[in-house]
């Protein structure tokens, strides 16, 4: 699904951002990335997207190697990944019915697709009955169930979040971990990058330390069986 070979990055000045990294991420697997600031996790997240390119190494994503895919097919390889932010990232002029059908408008899908999934993935997220709402009429937590909807409504095999629970409260930040866990048994992978240690602590989930730019924990990974 995911796999980083003997990848590093590093930016102007020398400044390296991640120095090595070997990583497998199956299928179906629920990952946190921990570090604190600056530790490298904002360029993996980046790195994955296609957003920046490795210096050394190779990034798998769904098999493929990021390297071969083309400028022109980047939309197309983004369409499998889904991404949630901190800041949700709505349209604040467009009612949440609209903030979750702007992902299908922009990889024109059917009007007949996107009536028929947006209410499915509102409904998901338990925002069935908000449709018609503002951004700015709805709590924190709810935008960011309407993030989520969005993220997931062209049927990704991945879901990154970095730092979904950042802006939230404790009772909302704990709704959104539920939610991302029950899109994960559904069969969505999912990577969250959080600085919450509780959170981290109390789901008993796989996961990766990163430190200055190197792994320097994996716990709850299986080896690899190739």
């Amino acid at each position: 699904m995911i796999r980083l070979e003997h990848v590093s990055k590093s930016y102007e000045k020398g400044v390296q951002a991640l120095n090595d990294v070997n990583l497998h991420i199956r299928p179906g697997e629920f990952v946190f990335v921990v570090g604190s600031s600056g530790s490298g996790k904002s360029t993996f997240i980046k790195l994955l997207l296609k957003e920046l390119e490795p210096t050394k190494g190779t990034v798998y994503v769904n098999g493929k190697s990021l390297g071969a895919i083309s400028h022109k097919q980047i939309p197309s390889f983004r369409r499998n990944v889904g991404v949630v932010f901190q800041n949700y990232r709505l349209l604040p002029d467009r009612r949440v019915y609209d903030n979750v059908a702007f992902a299908m408008r922009v990889v024109e899908a059917s009007s007949r697709k996107i009536k028929e999934r947006v209410p499915k993935m509102l409904t998901l997220v338990g925002l069935g009955a908000q449709y018609k709402s503002f951004p700015r009429e709805l709590s924190g937590g709810e935008q960011q169930r309407v993030a989520i909807a969005r993220a997931l409504v062209n049927e990704p095999k991945i879901l990154l979040a970095d730092e979904p629970t950042g802006n939230l409260d404790k009772d909302n930040a704990w709704e959104i971990m539920k939610l991302l866990e029950e899109i994960n048994r559904r069969g969505t992978t999912v990577i969250v990058v959080t600085h919450d240690q509780g959170i981290v602590r109390a789901m008993n989930k796989r996961v990766i330390t990163i430190k200055r730019g190197v792994v320097v924990d994996d716990k709850g990974a299986k080896p690899d069986a190739d």
